[in-house]
């Protein structure tokens, strides 16, 4: 049985690290930042650490210290890969850990991304996520289309992408394909449905060209700091990654999370994730005089998330504070990826282990089973 006290943890995938500077320190490897190995060995690392997920950040404007607008820093990592992308090149050669790449839901079409996420589904059998954005500001550049719309706006928007997006994923119905060769049928058309969806952004008839994905609806996952995004992950999302300053905030988020759930009248609670940002202490040197080390080299590291730097016994401890709250899992932001992520596989999933709340082995298949989702998802158009 499952112990119901047991941490999920996860790692935030990007670039060189959280902290601006990460790319300069020693173990860093700058000149591998746009190849695949460089992906696929973190990704590795994190599943022989036993996590939960790895998410993989991306947007569609060069990384800036400025939310609306860029930047003119040459001093900092410039430039990234395409999330969806890089994790499906990591899905053939993972076999266990859930993978959760960015995709805007701002200037990509919903049926762009139901097909392509229900393709990594397949890829990864059955270990697919989305970690579901809006593009706010210096984005609308790239496309000019329109004109960038107010936050209210950009989220009631995302809310009809990912509306779009699950009735895509069940409009086919799991047994649609009959592959009958007597009757000269591949397909049973009367289990493969239009969506019909007529919105104010989209309309769009059906069906997906992609079966149904292998774990029904991938894991829809999103971050929020305010009402808003709260709000839209209640109303659309599985999982919400958010990002509590001090235990008095933690607190206080989560309350906030409940009652937007309670307005948009959700059944199931969402799964509540602690973004955070470490930098652990390691032979010679403190996680604190590192990350005083890195702030000297240039911008220091801006919140949220949170930062937490210490020993891993420390982190534990603080997992185990938060966990009392209510909150059911944290995704990591390692400080420097080449530094940090390993002493979270060595030093932190141990730790956690001897206490009994962390997994000594993957026990599910499917990323809804590893973070204890419904792993059977009624398709809203299958007759009863």
């Amino acid at each position: 049985m499952t112990n119901p006290n047991r941490i999920h943890l996860g790692v935030a995938l990007d670039g060189a690290g959280s902290h601006p500077a990460a790319w300069r320190e020693p173990s860093a490897r700058p000149d591998e930042l746009f190849t695949a190995e460089y992906w696929v060995s973190l990704v590795q690392l994190a599943e022989q650490g036993l996590l939960d997920f790895a998410t993989i950040e991306d947007s569609l404007a060069l990384q800036s210290s400025e939310l609306l607008r860029g930047d003119t820093r040459l001093d900092e990592v410039r430039g990234r890969l395409d999330a969806l992308l890089i994790a499906s090149r990591v899905a053939p050669v993972t076999q266990h850990i859930g993978l959760i790449p960015t995709v805007t839901t701002t200037h990509t079409e919903p049926f762009h991304v139901s097909k392509a996420v229900a393709t990594l589904d397949y890829t990864s059998q059955g270990r697919a996520g989305w970690q579901a954005r809006v593009s706010p500001g210096a984005e609308h550049a790239h496309f000019g289309r329109r004109d960038a719309p107010l936050v209210g706006e950009l989220f009631a928007e995302a809310n009809d992408v990912v509306e779009v997006v699950r009735r895509l994923w069940d409009s086919w119905e799991d047994d649609a394909e009959i592959r009958d060769e007597s009757t000269d049928r591949f397909l049973d058309a009367a289990k493969v449905h239009r969506i019909e969806f007529e919105g104010k952004w989209f309309s769009v008839r059906g069906p997906s060209i992609t079966p149904r994905p292998p774990q029904g609806q991938p894991v829809v996952a999103a971050l929020g700091h305010a009402e808003i995004p709260y709000e839209f992950a209640a109303a659309s999302a599985d999982l919400l990654f958010v990002t509590p300053s001090d235990v008095g905030s933690a607190v206080r988020i989560l309350s906030e999370v409940r009652a937007a759930e309670a307005k948009v009248q959700r059944e199931r609670e969402l799964s509540v994730f602690v973004d955070l940002a470490v930098f652990l202490d390691g032979p010679g040197e403190t996680g604190a005089a590192r990350l005083a080390r890195l702030d000297a080299k240039g911008r220091r590291l801006g919140q949220p998330p949170a930062v937490f730097a210490g020993s891993a016994a420390e982190l534990v401890e603080h997992f185990e504070t938060l966990s009392a709250l209510g909150y059911d899992g944290f995704r990591l932001h390692p400080g420097v990826l080449t530094d940090d992520l390993p002493r979270i596989v060595a030093d932190v999933v141990p730790l956690l282990q001897q206490r009994g709340l962390f997994r000594e082995r993957y026990e599910e298949s499917t990323l809804r089973g590893l973070l204890g989702l419904p792993t059977t998802v009624p398709n809203r158009y299958a007759a009863v």
